[in-house]
């Protein structure tokens, strides 16, 4: 009996043997790694000294399969897929945000591939309800990549839609006689229903709140604000902001990095001389509030504002986009104020530059501007000259793609 086990002992070391030869033959051989042996929980028959158990005589058992993987495979980024299909052209129209011709629009979206139209009172002025729907049905429809369709409904004096008594009864009142009268219900009811108005009309963005903090009557901006002191403006702000937000309409927060009591600049250039700790305990609060509340865009002013950059306006200057985009964390689309104003026409000639090309430079993400062909020209030659990179144009595309995106345009 003796004999009979360390025969058997010997001839399962020879099978073990020969299976791992031929293993090694095929590349079956799992990969060695490093400190690590694997070893069946059961001894072997010669370590223990029992009979070897007799095994029917069958074809040769092949090495068990893993089970296949009940894991998701990764999602495929659509927006990073998209941008990976565009033309440098198409890329560079998504970052204009133009006055709509109504003309020329379709036709102007088609050929320049335009990010979206900004409509203004004379595009529902002479039209029913049904007729301007119809006309920014048509914009859409010329478009590759759906538009951003924009208009400023801030309320009281800024009004588009509601101008026209064929859209609404009277015009939308101001947020600060809507707070006056009914408070923070008042504010969102109006929300709803500018969102409700808009969206009927094709309408996917208000270009509002208006986040500027005036306590100052004779300032120009004060009809605009909600006339309260900063803290007030921005706890309303962040409620009217998530409203929007969960109604699935596009707003923006403007004009950073706050307004306060200075001059028009649709007529000149403005300078904001307080000092940086005024923004830090006011004017920057309500945009903070908003950007937490889930704002997909932020519009910068024109402004001077000499505490954060002497030199240039905010809408063309790095270190304001800095402070939005580092310090505030915004990562959402920056927007210029219009760049036809005069401020900025006044300050791109004195420069010798495109106010387009500087706003990209500094870091924006869409250009605001009724005349906008040659500015697309001059985009598109720095680029191809090298002074804005190709990358820089990506980031902002992104951005306006993934806003679109968060608010359905895109599907």
């Amino acid at each position: 009996m003796k004999f009979l086990k360390t025969a058997a002992a010997i001839c399962l070391c020879l099978i073990a043997s020969a299976l791992i030869f031929s293993c090694s033959l095929s590349g079956d051989m799992p990969a060695e790694t490093s400190g690590y042996s694997y070893r069946s929980e059961q001894p072997s028959h010669a370590e223990t000294g029992a009979e070897p158990v007799p095994q029917p005589e069958t074809e040769p058992q092949t090495q068990p399969q893993p089970a296949p993987s009940t894991e998701e495979p990764p999602e495929t980024d659509g927006i990073a897929a998209l941008i990976g299909t565009m033309t440098l052209e198409e890329k560079v129209g998504q970052m204009f945000l133009v006055a709509c011709d109504a003309e020329r629009a379709a036709a102007d979206v088609a050929e320049y591939h335009l990010g979206g139209l900004v409509l203004f009172a004379p595009d529902f002025a002479d039209r029913t309800p049904q007729e301007a729907a119809d006309a920014i049905a048509s914009y859409q429809a010329a478009a590759k990549i759906p538009l951003l369709i924009a208009v400023d409904e801030e309320g009281g004096t800024v009004v588009r839609v509601s101008k026209f008594a064929q859209y609404r009864a009277q015009p939308f009142k101001s947020p600060a006689e809507l707070y006056r009268e009914g408070g923070l219900k008042a504010l969102l009811a109006d929300v709803d229903e500018k969102t409700q108005l808009l969206r009927s009309l094709g309408i996917n963005c208000n270009l509002a709140p208006v986040c500027d903090v005036s306590l100052d009557p004779e300032s120009y901006i004060y009809p605009r604000t909600l006339g309260l002191d900063a803290r007030t403006t921005a706890e309303l702000i962040s409620s009217v902001t998530l409203r929007y937000v969960e109604l699935g309409m596009g707003c923006v927060l403007k004009h950073f990095p706050g307004y306060g009591g200075n001059t028009d600049t649709h007529k000149g250039m403005s300078v904001d001389s307080r000092d940086f700790a005024e923004f830090e305990q006011g004017d920057l609060l309500p945009f903070i509030a908003g950007i937490h509340a889930g704002a997909g865009a932020v519009m910068v002013s024109h402004n001077i504002v000499t505490c954060i950059d002497p030199d240039y306006p905010s809408s063309l200057s790095a270190s304001v986009h800095s402070l939005l985009r580092d310090a505030l964390g915004f990562e959402g689309v920056i927007v210029t104020d219009a760049l036809d104003m005069g401020a900025i026409k006044e300050f791109s000639e004195s420069k010798g530059g495109s106010a387009a090309v500087l706003a990209i430079l500094a870091g924006t993400d869409m250009v605001c501007i009724s005349d906008f062909k040659q500015a697309y020209d001059d985009v598109m030659e720095a680029v191809k000259d090298g002074l804005i990179p190709e990358s820089r144009i990506d980031e902002s595309v992104e951005r306006v793609l993934r806003w679109k995106e968060a608010l359905g345009i895109l599907s």
